[in-house]
């Protein structure tokens, strides 16, 4: 299983993880969007460098190029809600991507402890395709997990990427060890050391759908 970390090398890509990180800059929910967009579009084209590429021919007003297109069908799965605005950066890139959509969300016992549950899920087949799972924070890697048994009622895909913005190590693990080994791509942006007492990811960058589309009752 590879496991790739944009964040051991430097691009523009941790501009944008230290605004959505940052509490001044996290206050305008439009720009902590727009950043999550950004960080799935790198991540997606960061992704398109390990596919399966066929050749191709295209008509130019000129003449006959020969290019190269990729040749896998891609569906793209987010886990509602908060991982709508990354789903959005890697649509973007992969415009012609099938699309997917979970809910998982956390019940509370009480003020630590938590089951984690699963209530609707829309899907296309998934047989022989390379299913991109999105979510902005992997804390824990439950949801994850639930997500992905959800989604392989709807087929076997090809290969899994698990694309991620900011994880904590012991998520990284947990889906290492939960995960096909062979047929597993892990993405993060970013890879922090811990968790809190709640299961939040430490330093993290608090709660992404809050951030994005307001705070919740």
């Amino acid at each position: 299983m590879k496991i790739i970390n944009l964040s051991e090398n430097n691009s523009v890509l941790k501009h944008y993880i230290r605004e959505i990180r940052s509490v001044k800059i996290q206050k305008d929910s439009m720009r902590f969007r727009r950043n999550m967009e950004r960080i799935g579009e790198i991540m997606a084209y960061e992704m398109s460098k390990t596919m399966r590429y066929k050749a191709e021919e295209v008509k130019t007003p000129l003449g006959v190029a020969h290019t190269e297109v990729i040749d896998e069908k891609i569906v793209i799965s987010t886990i509602l809600r908060a991982g709508l605005p990354f789903h959005q950066g890697f649509l973007s890139y992969f415009d012609s991507a099938e699309n997917a959509f979970v809910s998982a969300y956390r019940k509370y016992k009480d003020a630590l402890k938590f089951d984690i549950y699963i209530e609707y899920i829309a899907s296309p087949s998934l047989d022989g395709k390379t299913l991109i799972i999105t979510d902005p924070m992997l804390a824990t890697g439950g949801s994850m997990e639930l997500a992905y048994g959800a989604l392989l009622t709807k087929g076997k895909p090809a290969h899994v990427h698990v694309a991620t913005v900011i994880a904590s190590q012991q998520a990284i693990d947990y889906v290492a060890s939960h995960f096909p080994e062979a047929k597993t791509t892990i993405w993060a942006a970013a890879i922090d050391p811990e968790l809190n007492d709640h299961s939040y990811i430490v330093p993290g960058i608090g709660d992404a759908g809050d951030l994005a589309f307001g705070e919740k009752l």
